[in-house]
């Protein structure tokens, strides 16, 4: 692997996780798949959420509310991710709880208005991400938390992959099927990489037990979700694996906070 297309690849991962631009040259000769791109999810997961880390960093040391500097991180990690992964837990929550069967469930989930499943995921998604975050911020110092924060980002984006080379495409044609199946090498790369980012940003903040707890619920949220996918629409959509990201990163956050 050369290191200048791992560097690509980050970049390509930033374009399609979230609203930043890079430059176009790094998609000159791409054929828009992301089999192998996805080595680099974990990485650019850690960029997407610096100004959301920032931001914390910067309202914590202006002595803020913990509470009003978690939900302006929050505000601010969805603006610049586009509302992408929520846009898949809402659209996941309405076919997973609302399918009749597999056929109605896909067919809920393409459907751009969002039920009632949905809107009480996303209302207790950002409810437990931001008083998870609150309560890391009341027990932690500011630059203790925006590690977490980058910490978690990369994490979660590593069960994005990890869940996605788990079950096959649910559908023949659709946003996960049309960028395809996760390459091996990749794969690996993509749990090395978020592993090893894990372990060095969280390492200052809290003990070995505790990441390992953390790793541990995350890992455990993930094959539970994963396996519920699977009994219920045979394979991954593009909605679960924005979903995957959501509810790891709730539980992960929520498993530090209670835990430090």
């Amino acid at each position: 692997m050369e290191l200048r297309d791992y560097f690509a690849d980050i970049l390509r991962s930033i374009a399609f996780l979230s609203r930043f631009s890079v430059p176009a040259r790094v998609f000159a000769g791409h054929d828009g798949s992301l089999s192998q791109t996805v080595r680099a999810f974990p990485a650019a997961g850690v960029l997407i959420l610096v100004p959301s880390a920032l931001s914390l960093l910067l309202l914590m040391e202006l002595g803020a509310d913990p509470m009003l500097a978690a939900i302006v991180a929050l505000a601010i990690q969805t603006v610049t991710t586009g509302a992408l992964h929520e846009d898949g837990l809402a659209d996941s929550a309405d076919g997973l709880f609302g399918g009749r069967d597999r056929d109605h469930a896909l067919e809920i989930m393409k459907d751009s208005r969002i039920g009632s499943y949905g809107t009480v995921a996303l209302i207790l998604g950002f409810g437990l991400r931001a008083a998870a975050i609150a309560a890391i911020a009341h027990d932690l110092p500011p630059t203790s938390v925006a590690l977490a924060l980058l910490a978690i980002g990369s994490l979660s984006r590593m069960m994005m992959v990890w869940h996605w080379s788990s079950l096959p495409s649910a559908r023949a044609k659709g946003v996960a099927a049309n960028a395809g199946m996760p390459e091996k090498p990749a794969f690996r790369m993509a749990i090395l990489v978020g592993t090893t980012l894990f372990a060095i940003l969280l390492w200052p903040v809290t003990s070995i037990a505790t990441m390992a707890l953390v790793l541990g619920l995350a890992s455990l949220a993930a094959a539970g979700f994963t396996a519920h996918v699977s009994g219920k629409l045979g394979g991954h959509t593009g909605d679960t694996i924005g979903a995957t990201q959501q509810i790891c990163e709730a539980v992960a956050l929520a498993a530090l906070a209670t835990s430090i």
